[in-house]
């Protein structure tokens, strides 16, 4: 164990011990389509400290809205937290070809808002890529993107002026939390999943943030397992992160 990680991880036992009485647990069907019951460890929250959701992503916990949790389903642990040190990160050969591919594309880090152009392009994603019901752009933006306990932006991708995806990302001083990415998807040959994540290192190095947090790594799932492709990078198991090169 780094000696950040074992600094953030005694930091966290001294809030865990005072916020665990907080959390419950909620069961429903895995939202991955894996077949088992997913349950959400969770508790809502006021306004955080950065600081304080630094050492919660650390002990590879997420957001939803003003949620954070983790997963202890029963029978499963599919679903990895998984992080970058965007200090030894290094592109390999395929993102660097998806990186000159989309060369085109203007991307702006604008303030996270649920206008009409966002909207639709995530209602188009939702509907051809997740098609379940009640699965709408709105429900998504006020039950998930949007918060009132962490500092959130959108970073917009547009070709000739057109939005074609949308990062929504939580930062701090030293981490940054990749929470969600929809795209256009006519536009899946550019392979925009990756260019968005090598953009969110870029943005990290800029800043001097180390730690990019880009949250579950499932094997069995191609939209979150093309996450292991970035090496070397770090894996939330057993209570701690572990490196894969």
């Amino acid at each position: 164990m780094s000696l950040y990680d074992q600094q953030c991880a005694e930091e966290f036992s001294l809030i865990r011990s005072r916020v665990d009485s907080y959390f419950m647990n909620l069961r429903t069907a895995c939202p991955y389509g894996l077949p088992y019951v997913a349950t959400f460890h969770q508790a809502m929250f006021c306004p955080l400290d950065q600081r304080i959701m630094e050492l919660f992503l650390a002990a590879g916990y997420r957001r939803n809205g003003n949620c954070l949790y983790t997963m202890r389903c029963v029978g499963c642990s599919a679903c990895v937290p998984v992080r970058l040190d965007c200090t030894t990160f290094r592109a390999n050969r395929n993102q660097r070809r998806v990186r000159t591919k989309n060369a085109d594309i203007v991307i702006s880090l604008d303030g996270l808002v649920a206008d009409a152009e966002n909207l639709l392009l995530c209602q188009k994603f939702l509907e051809e890529r997740y098609p379940q019901k009640n699965n709408t752009a709105e429900g998504y933006f006020d039950g998930f993107f949007l918060n009132g306990i962490v500092d959130s932006l959108s970073l917009q991708y547009r070709l000739a002026g057109r939005l074609v995806g949308s990062a929504v990302v939580d930062i701090g001083e030293n981490w940054l939390n990749a929470v969600y990415f929809y795209f256009d998807p006519d536009e899946g040959r550019r392979s925009l999943g990756t260019f968005n994540i090598l953009t969110l290192v870029d943005l990290c190095q800029e800043r001097g943030i180390d730690y990019l947090y880009l949250g579950y790594y499932i094997q069995e799932v191609a939209a979150m397992s093309y996450k292991g492709s970035f090496r070397p990078h770090y894996l939330y198991l057993d209570g701690f992160w572990q490196s894969r090169e």
